[in-house]
């Protein structure tokens, strides 16, 4: 039930980002959904090798270098999902942590401190 409740909730957040940037666009609910399915399974399965790979660049830039990641992935997700539209690069930054912080806010809200709606 978590699961289901986080992958919605990450959807709602890719709804909000048009309204706070017009340089991302997403079409309908259903587009958000599937983004934010493939933005889960991205970050799941590739970034945690990208973090090791580029580890020495994000120790010499004290972590700030994951942000590019996540900016990366966040950019690529767009090219793979058709209605899931970002602009560049520097949207994607932008988006990428606007992102992370309505994602953190809502799961705050909705979600109790054991994890439980």
């Amino acid at each position: 039930m978590r699961l289901l409740l986080t992958w919605l909730i990450n959807a709602a957040a890719l709804m909000a980002l048009p309204y706070l940037m017009h340089s991302v666009s997403v079409s309908n609910v259903g587009t958000a959904l599937i983004a934010a399915l493939v933005l889960g399974l991205v970050n799941t399965l590739i970034r945690p090798v990208l973090v090791l790979l580029t580890l020495p660049v994000t120790l010499l830039s004290m972590g700030l270098f994951i942000l590019v990641i996540n900016a990366v992935l966040f950019w690529l997700v767009s090219h793979w999902v058709e209605g899931f539209e970002v602009a560049g690069f520097w949207s994607a930054f932008l988006a990428a942590i606007l992102y992370s912080v309505i994602s953190w806010a809502l799961s705050t809200l909705l979600l109790n401190k054991d994890g439980n709606p």
